[in-house]
């Protein structure tokens, strides 16, 4: 008997698919793939903090300033998704204030052992990968760290409960061969970390629960293939998500639940 084909698995994969099957048929089984929505505000407010981030410790360690920091945001800002010029620059100066009291709040003078990395690793029937923020060393261990920027502060239950972190470190420890238990969600509108020390049990549970969907999505996915009905393989589930749904154009049950979000509409008042 041949072995079961591992499943490549990435968080937002499984995050896709326990939110909605028909997304996730739109994202990762159509092609050509339909037309997506335009850009998000909170997204590019997001990606602009996590880049400033990523260069700041690109830098030597004598650069690695609050100042620096804050100027970064500059540097890497887009408009993309904000209502005006006006509504964008409100933000820029928000995120680099942020950054910079980041900075200040933070031991920056140590290099992550991972920035923007990418890690991958067989693990049980999945192969977990996916790009984390950054990774560091801390004695023995290695610890993944996550930034946020969301409008609310977050609780070690939110990092204890990610299924995203947990598989990321079950995937650090194969790809950096090093032991990894602890998570971190570093929230920088807040200036609050909330970590959670995994056990082997914990990150187990995670890996079943991430082993469950990753096999009802290849059945769905291999069954369509062979001639099945992507309608009910890959049913909708509407609810508020359809309002920022990058594939609501496409998804006539989608639209039918409310108005579609202003681009902007999830950035914090």
């Amino acid at each position: 008997m041949m072995p079961r084909k591992l499943v490549k698995v990435t968080p937002s994969k499984l995050a896709t698919w326990q939110d909605c099957p028909r997304r996730f048929r739109m994202t990762y089984v159509d092609r050509p793939t339909p037309p997506r929505g335009g850009a998000w505000a909170h997204s590019t407010l997001g990606a602009v903090v996590h880049n400033a981030l990523k260069a700041l410790f690109d830098l030597p360690v004598d650069r690695r300033t609050p100042d620096q920091a804050a100027a970064l945001v500059g540097a890497h800002w887009k408009d993309d998704g904000f209502a005006d010029s006006a509504q964008a620059g409100v933000f820029r100066e928000r995120a680099a204030g942020w950054v910079r009291d980041y900075v200040a709040d933070t031991d920056v003078a140590d290099d992550p052992v991972g920035l923007e990395r990418w890690v991958s690793a067989p693990v049980g029937t999945i192969v977990a990968e996916g790009r984390v923020d950054r990774i560091d060393q801390r004695g023995d261990e290695v610890v993944i760290v996550d930034y946020k920027t969301g409008r609310h502060a977050l609780t070690s239950d939110d990092a204890r409960g990610s299924q995203a972190l947990a598989l990321y470190a079950l995937a650090a420890r194969r790809t950096l061969r090093r032991p990894c238990t602890k998570v971190e969600l570093h929230h920088l509108p807040s200036g609050t970390v909330a970590a959670w020390e995994h056990t082997d049990a914990s990150l187990a549970r995670h890996l079943s629960r991430a082993e469950e969907s990753a096999e009802e999505f290849q059945l769905a996915i291999d069954t369509h293939k062979a001639g099945g009905d992507g309608d009910v393989l890959f049913p909708t589930v509407p609810g508020r998500q359809c309002g920022w749904c990058d594939f609501r154009r496409s998804c006539p049950d989608g639209q039918a639940v409310g108005p579609a979000l202003d681009p902007w509409a999830m950035l914090a008042p």
